[in-house]
């Protein structure tokens, strides 16, 4: 008589612990579409945010150099191909990222224009009024920095 009680109090223990293991499990185990899930043997794919639009970085270079003065520009490199490129980088600010200008450009709180990027350096063209009130343009050459 023991025995037959003992199997049922574990025939009922057991066919209630089913019933709520799958209650539980019943809305954690529902793949809605399974054909969206992850490759398990490839590598995840990570995402990376974007730069905020007021970090220096990420500002137009024209906008960059209109606070520089000439002075504190160093050319670490020319890019000579179709369109000419120089990269600048500035000794008055270390923490400022390097940046590529192009001929046209306009540099400083003066606007001095990048007029020519050749292979030795860059050469910019400030428009000055002399003394006797007649316009004036005074070249200056920058070399690449060593």
């Amino acid at each position: 008589m023991m025995k037959l009680l003992l199997c049922l109090l574990l025939s009922v223990n057991c066919v209630w612990a089913q019933d709520n293991i799958e209650r539980f499990f019943k809305d954690k185990t529902k793949l809605e579409n399974p054909l969206e899930l992850r490759d398990p043997f490839r590598a995840p794919v990570v995402k990376f945010k974007k730069e905020s639009k007021t970090d220096k970085a990420s500002q137009d270079p024209e906008e960059l150099l209109q606070s520089v003065n000439i002075n504190d520009i160093r050319i670490q490199g020319v890019l000579v191909g179709k369109e000419r490129r120089a990269i600048v980088k500035f000794n008055s600010n270390d923490k400022m990222p390097a940046v590529i200008i192009k001929e046209g450009y306009r540099i400083g709180p003066d606007r001095v224009e990048v007029k020519a990027i050749l292979p030795g350096g860059v050469i910019l063209v400030e428009k000055m009024i002399n003394v006797y009130g007649q316009e004036e343009y005074l070249e200056t050459v920058i070399p690449i920095s060593k």
